[in-house]
């Protein structure tokens, strides 16, 4: 039997921002204890997360503000990578919300004619839109959603004031994140879509248009900061259990591949770290024999289906290939759990699964390193600590002297 696959819809009648995407996953359960457990690995402090009952337009719902206490900070997209990946994060909260700031720099990059590495973020890279991101990535992990899915995207009118002076709305940012994805304009006069909110949208969505065949289970609506005339300034969310379909298990991927034949081994290396930072679920490369009987390389990644485009575009920029092989695939993960066990005063991520447990390589490199001990010996102490108390709530007791 195909395991279940829950699903997450986001209504953006009036748009999306970060903080709304947030608001909405909190007002639908996300626990926003478990949220800021999450977020405190994160190597910065100044913050505080809250979230406040409010109505909007008449429906109840959930805003959530961020308060930062320290001097606003400019970070490169380098930087906020180098966050995040210090940060001690599930496998896929790290690479969802790696994947919204590859395509927030990727944009800002092309507007601003400059590499994406080097690209400063002002409004998106500060605390409250890291905040934002990251933490919209972990309440997703949180529900348990394997798949995002939005409607059309609605946009305001006007012009916005932001760090390089008034821009129109929607912002240049907005436009080019949502390429391709239906959206339409408005005539309210206010940014009703940020680039935190399209960032998380292009990165994360799976699908577009009306809501996709499901078992609901949960609705949240998350509020934007002030009430507007004639509608609801909120996102919804539905969430539920996917039915109806494909009966294939597993959910779609795209599959990308080239055959690199002029490229050296430090390039190969570079563009797997570069798509792996950017987002790409996995990338390898594989000795070929090419055409001509020359020794040549094959790249391959696989992509979330939403991703596929920022990320052949970045196989193309970091190899110089001529053309990339495109296929649509279909990929299913066992269920997991990711917990903790204490190593000699140091902890270590592990991850349960009905095929055994697994400790996270970085921890146990990590714990080694401090420990001077060898790796393998480490992961015995992980094993051995991650096994479940023998029945009677403990130990075995050794054999009585007098057993028969």
């Amino acid at each position: 039997m195909s395991p279940s696959r829950r699903v997450a819809w986001w209504h953006c009648f009036s748009g999306i921002a970060g903080d709304m995407a947030l608001a909405s996953l909190v007002d639908a359960g996300a626990d926003l204890e478990a949220i800021e457990r999450e977020l405190v690995a994160l190597p910065f402090g100044g913050w505080s997360l809250e979230s406040r009952p409010v109505q909007r337009g008449g429906l109840a719902a959930t805003q959530m503000v961020v308060t930062v206490r320290d001097t606003p900070v400019v970070r490169t997209h380098a930087h906020i990578v180098g966050l995040i990946t210090e940060a001690r994060l599930d496998d896929r909260v790290r690479r969802r919300a790696l994947a919204a700031f590859a395509a927030l720099a990727e944009v800002e990059g092309r507007l601003h004619g400059r590499p994406p590495s080097q690209v400063h973020f002002h409004e998106v890279g500060g605390t409250d839109a890291i905040i934002d991101i990251v933490g919209t990535c972990v309440a997703l992990e949180v529900l348990g959603v394997d798949e995002v899915r939005s409607s059309a995207v609605a946009q305001g009118s006007g012009m916005v004031r932001s760090s390089h002076g008034l821009l129109p709305v929607p912002a240049p940012a907005v436009v080019e994140l949502l390429a391709g994805a239906p959206t339409y304009g408005t005539d309210v006069p206010v940014e009703l879509t940020t680039p935190t909110g399209a960032a998380l949208l292009a990165s994360l969505a799976e699908g577009w248009g009306p809501m996709p065949e499901m078992r609901v289970e949960r609705v949240g609506r998350g509020a934007g900061s002030r009430e507007l005339a004639g509608r609801p300034n909120l996102v919804q969310v539905v969430l539920g259990e996917a039915i109806g379909g494909s009966a294939e298990p597993g959910h779609p991927i795209v599959l990308l591949e080239t055959n690199l034949d002029d490229v050296t081994g430090e390039v190969l290396a570079h563009a797997v770290a570069a798509l792996l930072g950017a987002g790409a679920l996995d990338a390898w490369v594989t000795p070929i024999v090419g055409k001509k009987g020359r020794p040549a390389h094959q790249l391959s990644v696989v992509v979330e289906p939403a991703a596929a485009g920022r990320l052949l575009d970045l196989v193309v920029a970091e190899t110089g290939t001529l053309g990339v092989r495109v296929h649509e695939r279909r990929r299913w993960t066992s269920t997991r759990e990711v917990s903790e066990v204490e190593v000699e005063g140091y902890t270590v991520r592990v991850k349960s699964s009905p095929a055994g447990v697994k400790a996270e390589h970085e921890d146990l490199a990590r714990v080694a390193r401090l420990l001077g001990r060898p790796l393998r010996q480490v992961a015995k102490l992980v094993e051995a600590a991650s096994e479940p108390p023998a029945p009677g709530g403990g130990p075995l007791a050794p054999p009585s002297p007098e057993a028969g």
